[in-house]
């Protein structure tokens, strides 16, 4: 078998070995969303979220509120107003100002996800996490080899018939 090079040079590769771990939590996380007959991409679930937390939030605020570069918000945002999950319209106090807001058809996927889709994420991540402990490497191997036993999709509890 191939030496996992990133693996074996430590903190050297750190930044690397959360991508990778990253990589693989947004791929389970986006077959969980499938099964649940979802078609939006995890990376656009916080922009949904934070728009249902705060309400109509400029660009900057929203990149602000996600952690991202403004040039990616743009991106999201694009693509989420081309699905018809968010709006964006003039500032009343501002026109200069444009407001990212959730429609209707946003809102409803919110509410649905709050109640059927982030559970299963959260409950399968938690469980992926839940008793780690040690140094930060260790717990990265950890990861990476509960991953390889059971994607998150096996540990989300989602029975076949909500999967149907």
């Amino acid at each position: 078998m191939v030496e996992d090079v990133v693996r074996t040079l430590g903190f050297l590769c750190l930044g690397s070995r959360f991508r990778r771990i990253g990589e693989r939590l947004q791929a389970d996380t986006q077959q969980i969303i499938a099964e649940l007959g979802v078609s939006i991409q995890p990376a656009q679930y916080p922009f949904l979220a934070a728009l249902d937390r705060a309400g109509p939030l400029t660009i900057g605020e929203l990149a602000q509120a996600v952690g991202i570069t403004q040039p990616g918000a743009t991106r999201t945002v694009a693509q989420l107003l081309e699905l018809g999950f968010i709006d964006m319209q003039p500032s009343a106090e501002d026109q200069r100002r444009r407001l990212v807001s959730l429609t209707t058809q946003g809102q409803e996927l919110v509410d649905f996800s709050k109640r059927a889709v982030w559970p299963h994420i959260s409950a399968a991540v938690a469980d992926l996490c839940g008793d780690l402990d040690g140094p930060l490497l260790e717990q990265l191997a950890t990861m990476e080899e509960r991953l390889a036993e059971a994607p998150l999709v096996r540990r989300s509890g989602l029975t076949k018939e909500e999967v149907s």
